[in-house]
C-alpha cells in the first residue's frame, strides 16, 4: 500500500506518472489549505525540541483484513447499473459522455477505484451497503486522475473534476 503526496512547488527533477501508474492510487484528494490552529500546531510539532513520532495504528494483518472487509460490501444491481454507467459517460465514444468528455477527453475511467472507494465509504457510514451517495461522494477522488485528456483538453487547461460534474448532471440514477 502506497500513499503519496504530490506538491506542485517541489516539481524539479520530477516527471508525471504513466497511466497505468497513476491507476494504481485509489484515490486523489486535494488538500485545502491549513488554518491558522492547523499552522499553529505544524509550528509546534515541526520547531519543538521533542519531534513526534508515529505510531502505528495497525498491522498488517490488520490492514489485510480490512481489505477484505471492503470487498465484501454489497452493491444492488441499480447501484453497479449507476456506477457503470458514470464510467461509461467518461469514455468520449460513449452515447453517455457529455460533450465535453465526448471534446476533450482521450481516456475514460474504470469502475474499480469508483465501486471500491463507495464500499469503503458505505462502511465508513456505518452501513453494509453501498448507496447512490456513496458513489456519487467517491466520484471525483476515485475518478479525476483516471481521466485523461486529450491535447485540446490539455491545452484548455480543463480540470478532470469539471468533466466529472458534467458527466454527473448528465447520468440519471436508476
Amino acid at each position: 500500500m502506497v500513499v503519496a503526496t504530490q506538491n506542485p512547488i517541489e516539481m524539479e527533477g520530477t516527471y508525471p506518472l504513466p497511466e497505468a501508474q497513476l491507476d494504481r492510487f485509489l484515490l486523489k484528494i486535494f488538500v485545502q489549505g491549513s488554518s491558522v490552529a492547523e499552522i499553529v500546531e505544524i509550528v509546534d510539532r515541526t520547531t519543538a525540541r521533542q519531534t513526534p513520532t508515529a505510531e502505528a495504528v495497525a498491522t498488517g494483518p490488520e490492514v489485510m483484513s480490512m481489505r477484505a472487509l471492503v470487498r465484501e460490501v454489497p452493491a444492488a444491481s441499480h447501484v453497479k447499473e449507476y456506477i457503470a454507467r458514470v464510467v461509461l459517460a467518461t469514455h468520449p465514444t460513449s452515447e453517455e459522455a457529455p460533450e465535453v468528455v465526448r471534446r476533450y477527453v482521450r481516456y475514460g475511467a474504470s469502475p474499480r477505484g469508483i465501486t471500491l472507494a463507495a464500499k469503503v465509504r458505505a462502511l465508513v457510514e456505518g452501513r453494509n451497503n453501498v448507496s447512490f451517495e456513496d458513489v456519487d461522494s467517491s466520484v471525483a477522488p476515485a475518478l479525476r486522475h483516471r481521466i485523461l485528456f486529450n491535447f485540446e483538453g490539455e491545452a484548455e487547461g480543463l480540470s478532470a473534476d469539471a468533466a466529472i460534474e458534467e458527466v454527473l448532471r448528465k447520468v440519471k440514477k436508476p
